[in-house]
């Protein structure tokens, strides 16, 4: 953001909009939320911000929900209702369990104990400053959403749905055979404005569905929310280079590349012993984790080597510790083994929440596999 895009703010406000989107990689029209801010309104129009992130029930938690959950909280302390919309049906139309909508719902209210324990149990409600959590099939139930997903359609070419196909993971060339799949991008713009949400928040690879919703918004007039959208993490088994397609990203449907939030302490270590650094590379997914979970969370990252080689270090500012990996003075495997530690102790508080749900977890493992 331009400081300009603020100008109408005062100081205060102004501060508290670039406290809501510290280290996200980019937020598309912010006008909306300046607007709303700066005349005491909302989209709903009365005055309570509104953020939705949408998730398809699909499976256990990694890693990468910690940087979704940060910018959650921090919304959460601005007094913005926080909406976490569990995308039952949309998962269904994506094919998530074989279509199974038990093991999909079963996954959702799975996914509402991780955000919890991720958030610190925040106070739940409507009201601002409040997390709540909704089910596409709750919104389903209206007649008037599904006229808004013949809007969202209307005009809209085959060409330009393709294109939006990856943010369901899938090619565009992958789904001529199966029409609900096209009706996706039209529900989850639906969604958007049917909730009436001020701040729509994805990882960059939603970047594509917020601006078919915006395209949409400029079609009819409508109200169009502000898009902020997050970092991706890379997957851990190659470098963290930026690419378009996303297809560096860390997925769970890979176990071995990707962090999933149950990994204790010996698989953490396991799974980033084996993690991707070339310490004359700086885009190594280990750096990601320390910028985007552990210095935020824990403020430094503690290095402790074998007594016979060295003494610990703690740092926190990531280019000198880059500089020192590269020069020899930290040992690669002993900073992957730093970040596998950080990061579980970032995850204790979780750990400890399905330590008192066992049943919850128990049958997502079933479901999924340990």
């Amino acid at each position: 953001m331009e400081d300009e895009d603020l100008s109408p703010l005062s100081a205060e406000h102004k501060e508290k909009v670039l406290a809501m989107f510290t280290d996200a990689d980019e937020v598309v029209g912010v006008n909306h939320l300046v607007d709303c801010l700066s005349k005491s309104t909302s989209h709903a129009g009365d005055g309570i911000l509104r953020a939705y992130v949408g998730f398809e029930p699909s499976g256990k938690a990694h890693i990468g929900w910690k940087v979704i959950s940060q910018t959650l909280k921090r919304l959460l302390d601005a007094d913005v209702n926080v909406l976490i919309f569990l995308a039952d049906w949309h998962a269904w139309v994506n094919d998530k369990f074989g279509g199974d909508m038990d093991k999909i719902q079963t996954t959702g209210r799975y996914m509402e104990e991780v955000f919890r324990a991720l958030l610190e149990h925040p106070e739940e409600g409507e009201g601002a400053g409040q997390l709540r959590f909704l089910y596409a099939s709750e919104l389903m139930d209206s007649g008037d959403y599904w006229g808004r997903v013949l809007k969202c359609s209307k005009n809209m070419s085959l060409d330009r749905v393709r294109r939006t196909f990856s943010i369901m993971g899938r090619a565009e060339d992958s789904s001529d055979g199966d029409l609900s799949k096209f009706f996706y991008p039209a529900m989850q713009a639906a969604d958007i404005f049917e909730l009436q949400i001020d701040i729509a928040i994805g990882g960059m690879d939603q970047r594509k569905a917020h601006m078919y919703m915006r395209q949409v918004a400029d079609r009819h007039n409508w109200l169009k929310a502000t898009c902020v959208h997050t970092p991706i993490l890379s997957g851990l088994k190659a470098s963290g280079a930026r690419m378009e397609s996303f297809d560096h990203k860390m997925s769970k449907s890979d176990p071995s590349g990707a962090i999933l939030l149950h990994d204790d302490a010996k698989k953490m270590r396991k799974k980033m012993r084996k993690a991707y650094l070339d310490p004359q590379d700086e885009n190594s997914p280990a750096y990601e984790l320390v910028e985007h979970i552990i210095l935020p969370e824990l403020g430094s990252l503690t290095i402790t080597p074998k007594p016979e080689y060295g003494e610990p270090s703690t740092w926190n500012d990531l280019d000198s510790l880059k500089s020192a990996i590269a020069s020899g003075e930290i040992h690669p495997l002993d900073f992957k083994f730093g970040v596998a530690d950080g990061l579980s102790e970032t995850l204790a508080p979780l750990t400890a929440h399905f330590d008192n749900k066992p049943e919850l977890l128990d049958e997502i493992n079933s479901i999924t596999g340990p």
